[in-house]
């Protein structure tokens, strides 16, 4: 069986995305981990299927590179309507539904391979505040924890120790180091699914940005976040520890299409 599929990267988050509308794949565990190896696969952060579903312009599911179906990506939401605008679904915006719920997104810009998109996030609140950090869901669970000279971090092995903390059981939390400074955030983030460092995070960028609202109430209702994948912007309207009407934008970038065989 050949499957199409495009690859398309957000701020340097990147994710095999395949049209499974017709085709109706159901993919095994393994076969999403060799696709998403960076080595013997096509390599990616993650491989989403986009579907049919009634009531909206199209369905996205969501796996990390581990092979497991996942919670909600940002940034590929963004890809994933990008993919929608060239294979003709949509034009200038999309309604399409997750696993966390419906979302809209707004092509604010498209040239060549090239995009700009917003992306609204679910509506949220703080969660736990715990000494060393904040967890809060923006779709996916983020822990945020404040740190100096982020660039300099281990993230590698910090964010591995605390995703695997016992405060997180049974399943686990994404880990975002956020540095504040006055052009912005600046935030590296460790995936779970992933066990790595990616580029860029969505939903922790997303978390981030509301954690630094919510300990800062004399907030702007919006920040300019850095990621060593690329800038980011997050917008939201704010009431003491909930969050609404928060939008996601940043640039998405189409990088190659082909087509892989099933017999690999």
């Amino acid at each position: 069986m050949k499957i199409p599929f495009s690859k398309y990267h957000g701020t340097g988050n990147d994710f095999i995305i395949i049209d499974n509308r017709i085709l109706s794949w159901e993919p095994l565990e393994k076969e999403i981990a060799f696709l998403c190896h960076r080595h013997f696969g096509i390599g990616a952060d993650g491989l989403m299927l986009l579907s049919a579903k009634a009531g909206f312009d199209f369905a996205m599911t969501y796996f990390n590179s581990d092979g497991l179906e996942s919670t909600m990506c940002g940034n590929g939401g963004r890809c994933i309507t990008a993919y929608a605008r060239n294979l003709g679904l949509i034009d200038g915006a999309a309604h399409f539904y997750a696993i966390d719920g419906e979302h809209k997104a707004v092509i604010l810009s498209a040239t060549n391979h090239e995009y700009l998109i917003r992306l609204k996030m679910k509506d949220t609140m703080i969660g736990k505040v715990l000494d060393d950090g904040i967890f809060i869901d923006t779709g996916s669970p983020h822990f945020v924890t404040m740190q100096k000279n982020v660039s300099e971090l281990d993230v590698l092995h910090q964010g591995n120790t605390l995703r695997n903390d016992s405060r997180f059981a049974p399943d686990g939390s994404n880990i975002n180091f956020l540095e504040v400074n006055p052009e912005g955030l600046f935030v590296r983030t460790y995936e779970r699914g992933v066990e790595d460092e990616t580029l860029s995070c969505g939903t922790g960028v997303t978390a981030s940005a509301l954690v630094t609202a919510f300990l800062n109430q004399d907030n702007p209702g919006f920040y300019p976040v850095s990621t060593r994948g690329g800038n980011l912007m997050v917008t939201f309207k704010q009431n003491g520890t909930n969050f609404r009407d928060i939008w996601l934008e940043g640039p998405v970038r189409f990088v190659f299409s082909g087509v892989f065989d099933l017999k690999f």
